[in-house]
């Protein structure tokens, strides 16, 4: 497994690019004015090495997991819920199965750490690393066995999605007290204090935040000597899920699969997917334990892989929302990101990732239509290489 971790990210499509804004700029708009739409389509494009992308085949991965720190009462929900909800996507009875309808996409479920044991489902995957993690304010969340074999739960979702021929890989999970574990990493990976990220966009904070901000300076300290790199962090303060979805976001980004991040937690696991992927280290790397250790040249952050070639994994991936989680939108400004929407949702479940999907087609759609109507010899007339200008309208 370890070589699919290695810095391996695919390289964007230069010519692609080049090809497509030409046409963006002969359609006759002025330049801007579809705004992110073009960006959109540009993205696509260099993903899929064709200046006419489409979506075609939508995939859904959502990963479940329970959280040992929920026994702390740090959520408003009991750890059954998480498969309670669960037991709802499998039977369509979700919200975010309306959305995966329309979508006309394939999806899975995938039980990676719950505490129960569901009965058995066409869409549910029985992965099970444990029941649960451990709770981090007391000991390491999972051990460092337990983490890899979550990764390989994602990677093994990615792989199956690229097989299956996706366009887009959709991500998303569940998890009672997740937002606690995605506090105490973001706090860790940022620098700021938890009580600073309650903080951020408040007049003030609620009594059951600043005890939970006080839960998780109490984890962070019984670790710090652990928290030396992002996958040592994920270890001791993540979750089966975050994870897993870190493992799943670093093979799409070596296959060439285009992800679809979700909110928070899914944000999270991005940029520690970000952050590993890109290791300056890892080509050296002859070991998991060594890999463990070499992440700490990654935090905060190392901008350069050593080969110089591979862009970051986050050029793989659109971020869907801004959630209603305060600190969020300091995760996707460290993160040098924009989200798609910002809706204030706080849901999971891959329902944020799943309401951008038609944006992302209708900015196919519109790309496909305009270029069509660019007159042939204003293409050949340019000096760059158009390559194929077939493209009927999606």
């Amino acid at each position: 497994m370890i070589e699919k971790i290695f810095c391996a990210n695919q390289e964007l499509h230069d010519e692609t690019i080049a090809n497509v804004m030409l046409q963006q700029h002969l359609t006759g708009y002025a330049d801007g004015a579809l705004g992110r739409l073009d960006e959109i389509v540009l993205k696509l494009a260099s993903h899929q090495k064709t200046d006419c992308p489409k979506i075609k085949t939508v995939w859904v991965s959502i990963f479940a997991a329970d959280h040992g720190v929920a026994a702390e009462d740090v959520s408003e929900f009991d750890n059954d819920e998480t498969g309670n909800w669960v037991e709802d996507l499998c039977k369509g009875k979700a919200l975010s199965n309306v959305l995966i309808d329309e979508a006309k996409a394939t999806y899975e479920i995938i039980d990676v750490g719950l505490s129960q044991t569901l009965p058995e489902s066409e869409h549910l995957l029985k992965l099970k690393v444990a029941n649960g993690s451990q709770n981090f304010v007391t000991a390491p969340a999972m051990s460092q066995t337990q983490l890899i074999q979550a990764m390989e739960v994602g990677i093994a979702a990615a792989d199956r999605a690229k097989e299956a021929g996706a366009d887009l890989f959709v991500s998303g999970e569940l998890g009672v007290a997740n937002t606690t574990s995605a506090l105490a990493m973001t706090s860790v990976l940022s620098g700021k204090s938890p009580m600073a990220l309650l903080e951020i966009g408040r007049s003030r904070v609620m009594r059951s935040e600043k005890r939970k901000a006080e839960l998780v300076e109490k984890a962070i300290a019984l670790h710090q000597s652990s928290l030396k790199s992002p996958l040592q962090i994920l270890q001791h303060l993540g979750g089966f899920e975050t994870a897993a979805l870190c493992g799943a976001y670093i093979r799409c980004a070596q296959l060439g699969l285009t992800i679809v991040v979700d909110g928070l937690m899914a944000t999270v696991a991005a940029w520690i997917a970000d952050l590993v992927s890109r290791n300056d280290q890892l080509m050296h790397c002859k070991s998991i334990d060594m890999m463990m250790d070499l992440g700490k040249y990654s935090v905060p952050e190392t901008l350069f892989c050593i080969c110089g070639n591979c862009p970051r994994l986050v050029e793989w991936c659109f971020f869907s929302h801004q959630s209603a989680e305060n600190f969020h939108q300091l995760v996707l400004e460290i993160l040098a990101v924009d989200p798609i929407l910002q809706f204030d949702m706080k849901l999971g479940q891959a329902s944020g990732a799943l309401l951008v999907l038609p944006l992302l087609k209708q900015a196919c759609s519109i790309h496909a239509h305009l270029k069509a109507t660019i007159p042939q010899e204003m293409l050949m007339s340019n000096d760059t290489v158009m390559g194929n200008n077939d493209c009927p309208f999606v």
